[in-house]
């Protein structure tokens, strides 16, 4: 048997938490970019809002655009927060609210917002590496004459490590939460592997005949639930192995008895020919009569197998069930009576018609019959009769036997089945009667109380014949009937 691990662990892995770990690191990278995106935009209006009274200056013209920077600068009262410096038309810096004036640090957005003649913002870096953001608006005169431009200049040195701080807190967020779906991930991979490993174990050894192992796992979910189905399989499997067994047994035991006896009279007819004619016809008589017997237990064993492999079938046509009834009460008769068990058949008040096949009613009542006869004792009775009921003939084979125990008695259909281990017969008798009269639409019922005797009960549907179909002769007054008489 060829055998394939595929790890559910791995699959796991690849459909599962994969998945989640993309999710959450783009979830992750998403958070920084937009945390230090919208970070960085609130610096940048907070400078932009902080530097706008600069922005009086495009109110004044070439001759009194320096003294109201100086004077605008000197009087700005948020030095602490940003730096603002002035520029004039030559690139020179008229005044820095930092004190400062110095035209040696770089200038990007400057020259940016001169090139593009209205104002830019960057992130750059100054002469000594310090991260800044600066951004320069150019100014007009309202003629439309260009004075110059201020910069604004703020340190990013804080914001990149607020921003660092949030990233590394995000990084530790998103590994504890994969570290913690890997941790329940693999706890529960396991807590699924395990018992499935059990249950494949265990179903390998089913599948190799040895039905007393058994999984023992208390789980109240769905595997624990797929643990008590596979006991119960093995379980079943071994009732069914058993009757199996049985069935063998029994049938080992069938064909020799009539075997042996056949042999034993067959070699004491030839030994007294000539001598002892009385008794060359007794050994005969035995031999033809556990040749019928042989040729009786293969029959069924045939029609067995046909209602394994679906192909029992019947030939139905309307015919008299009471007579058939009778004929098979009539071969009991004798048997009954040298065993010492009172067979009466109640005839029917009156005969009615089924629509079915002979041989096999006459199979199914001969099995019912044999049974009664069979588990009842010496003294006992066997009461066989017919009821005409709601379109229905329900027939009746009471017995007064052995009876059949309470937990057996939903079994006793089931093939290989036998209550009564001890008593002959191959246990498929009732499995093939009660598949025959399934297949003539009607049931079989099996009624018994342990030590006081069983009923089995056959129900068919009786059969009506159509109404005659009528034809007027156009030359005629009389009506011809189309079936004949």
């Amino acid at each position: 048997m060829e055998i394939k691990f595929k790890s559910i662990a791995l699959r796991w892995f690849l459909n599962v938490f994969l998945i989640v770990a993309v999710v959450i690191t783009m979830a992750a990278v998403g958070s920084c970019v937009l945390f230090g995106s919208l970070y960085t935009e609130r610096i940048k209006s907070l400078a932009e809002d902080y530097a706008y009274e600069f922005y009086a200056l495009s109110g004044t013209d070439s001759q009194t655009f320096r003294d109201t920077a100086i004077e605008i600068a000197e009087e700005f009262q948020l030095k602490n927060k940003i730096e603002v410096q002035v520029i004039d038309n030559d690139d020179k810096i008229i005044v820095s609210t930092s004190g400062f004036q110095s035209n040696a640090e770089p200038m990007p957005d400057y020259y940016r917002a001169v090139e593009n003649g209205k104002e830019a913002v960057l992130r750059s870096k100054t002469s000594d590496g310090e991260a800044i953001m600066a951004g320069t608006t150019v100014l007009y005169s309202s003629s439309g004459e260009r004075l110059g431009a201020y910069r604004w200049i703020t340190s990013m040195e804080s914001a990149n490590k607020i921003i660092l701080n949030f990233v590394i807190v995000i990084i530790v967020a998103a590994v504890l939460i994969l570290a913690f779906c890997s941790f329940t991930g693999i706890y529960f991979i396991k807590s699924i592997v395990r018992p499935i490993r059990d249950v494949s174990n265990m179903a390998r050894k089913i599948s190799m005949g040895d039905f007393k192992s058994r999984i023992e796992l208390n789980r109240n979910d769905e595997i624990g639930e797929l643990c008590d189905t596979i006991n119960y399989m093995a379980n079943e499997l071994s009732q069914a192995e058993n009757m199996k067994n049985d069935f063998i047994s029994s049938v080992s035991h069938e064909l020799r008895t009539p075997l042996t006896a056949i042999r034993g009279w067959g070699e004491t007819a030839k030994m007294s020919i000539g001598t002892d004619e009385d008794l060359v016809k007794r050994g005969i008589d035995v031999v033809l009569s556990e040749a019928d017997r042989l040729s009786g237990l293969v029959e069924e064993l045939l029609d067995f197998s046909r209602m394994e492999s679906g192909r029992l079938t019947v030939v139905t046509q309307p015919l008299n069930v009471s007579k058939i009834l009778a004929e098979t009460a009539d071969m009991y008769f004798e048997l009954a009576r040298q065993q010492g068990i009172e067979l009466i058949y109640t005839k029917p008040a009156e005969e009615l018609q089924v629509m079915g096949d002979v041989d096999r009613l006459k199979q199914v009542f001969i099995n019912v019959i044999d049974n009664a006869v069979k588990y009842t004792e010496s003294g006992g009775q066997v009461l066989i009769d017919q009821q005409h009921e709601e379109g229905c003939v329900r027939i009746h084979v009471r017995d007064t036997g052995v009876g059949i125990p309470a937990q057996d008695i939903d079994r006793i259909k089931e093939k290989f089945y036998k209550a009564n281990k001890v008593v002959r017969g191959s246990g498929i008798g009732l499995a093939v009667a009660d598949e025959i009269i399934k297949q003539h639409q009607g049931l079989l019922f099996i009624e018994s109380v342990e030590g006081v005797g069983t009923t089995a009960t056959i129900v068919l549907p009786i059969y009506e014949a159509p109404p005659e179909e009528v034809t007027e002769n156009p030359d005629s007054d009389e009506k011809i009937n189309t079936q004949g008489e």
